[in-house]
């Protein structure tokens, strides 16, 4: 059973032709019914209708033709007919028709598509919910436990349906696409990568873990992150220190898929709160940074010759940097500032922050601000970061 209810996305279409991508669930079909209800629509989940193009794509062409110039077309899962975007590319030309491609997966569309549309189409991102579009309704215990998936956010049953996603994602995104040669190759390294969520990432340690050559992992890495469910933040890299490249660290882009991955169903066990509030925080500013221009991009920042973790994300605001520390305690300690001391001296650098799961706001002798996450949330949502 599902529970209907209207939320308000941060999400704004542009208004010319783009592409919107987001993980499987995360409300990209709910918010393109509404925003674009006059639209001619194409779902290629329809398995008639993907079938029909498949076997006469040209047929799309025709259709386009009866629609007057400026018209809105959708075109839902677009990566399941990549060869489509021929006759897009053609239709923005000539009659100047104005399209969104929906999809939830970049990897076919990555040579087929983005190339074709560079400079023609837009890309634009969908990500889980936010705290601002939930308001009263979130709650941070129930967002680390179950994520905020749409899809699994408004469901009666979360763990079940979030098992259920885990199972879809595997049938339709990796085996119906033939992303992989070994499909349970790949679904025993699933729960692997998931204990890295919030780590840094070794290849050879995930290899050995997992039972495959690091080539593989490599290749199954970047299907996690071309299907949108885990993406990378680099190690930040000023330029005299171009030679010491630091390793990325993995985070999911939900704490509930994280959980479902690696098979955890009760409540949040002390030893991964950590690493899901995180998590948390690297997925709300990264959609802060897509929805509205947060930062330039983000990193997290070790000093030189350190190979521990030592700031948990440098936001660059076009120059000039915001360090944050996530700590999922309630509890200050000043042992929570030894990275944000370490950072002062960094060139541009005007706040540092350690954002608690809850807790008072508060201010050291040195100037680090303590925020609670809802002070946190609120303040991105204003924009005052």
């Amino acid at each position: 059973m599902q529970v209907k209810l209207q939320i308000s996305r941060v999400f704004t279409s542009p208004s010319q032709t783009h592409f919107l991508l987001g993980p499987r669930g995360s409300g990209k079909s709910t918010y393109l019914r509404a925003a674009f209800a006059d639209a001619k629509w194409y779902n290629l989940l329809d398995e008639a209708l993907f079938h029909r193009l498949l076997a006469h794509p040209e047929q799309l062409a025709g259709e386009l033709r009866t629609l007057p110039a400026g018209s809105w077309v959708v075109i839902d899962e677009v990566q399941r007919l990549p060869n489509l975007l021929n006759e897009v590319h053609r239709f923005i030309e000539e009659p100047g028709l104005r399209f969104v491609l929906c999809g939830s997966s970049a990897r076919k569309l990555k040579a087929a598509g983005v190339n074709l549309l560079a400079g023609r189409a837009l890309l634009r991102h969908m990500h889980p919910f936010v705290p601002e579009e939930l308001g009263p309704r979130f709650d941070l215990t129930d967002a680390l436990c179950h994520g905020l998936l749409p899809v699994v956010w408004a469901a009666a049953e979360k763990k079940e349906t979030l098992t259920a996603y885990g199972q879809l994602y595997l049938r339709q995104e990796i085996q119906a696409e033939a992303l992989v040669r070994n499909l349970p190759g790949y679904a025993r390294f699933l729960p692997i990568a998931a204990l890295f969520h919030g780590q840094t990432l070794n290849v050879a340690s995930l290899a050995r873990d997992s039972g495959v050559s690091r080539t593989t992992v490599s290749g199954y890495l970047d299907i996690l992150e071309e299907t949108l469910m885990c993406f990378r933040v680099s190690g930040y890299e000023a330029r005299l220190r171009v030679r010491e490249r630091k390793l990325p660290k993995l985070y999911w882009c939900d704490p509930g898929l994280a959980r479902a991955a690696k098979g955890s169903r009760g409540d949040v066990a002390a030893e991964e709160r950590g690493a899901l509030f995180e998590g948390l925080l690297a997925q709300l500013i990264r959609a802060y940074r897509d929805y509205r221009q947060l930062c330039v991009d983000f990193h997290y920042w070790s000093p030189a010759g350190s190979k521990a973790t030592e700031v948990d994300f440098l936001l660059d605001m076009d120059g000039e940097f915001v360090a944050i520390e996530a700590k999922a305690g309630n509890s200050f300690s000043q042992s929570w500032c030894r990275g944000l001391r370490a950072v002062q001296s960094l060139p541009g650098l005007r706040r540092r922050l350690v954002v608690t799961a809850s807790g008072p706001v508060m201010r050291t002798e040195d100037g680090i601000e303590v925020l609670p996450f809802g002070e946190f949330a609120q303040m991105l949502a204003a924009g005052d970061l």
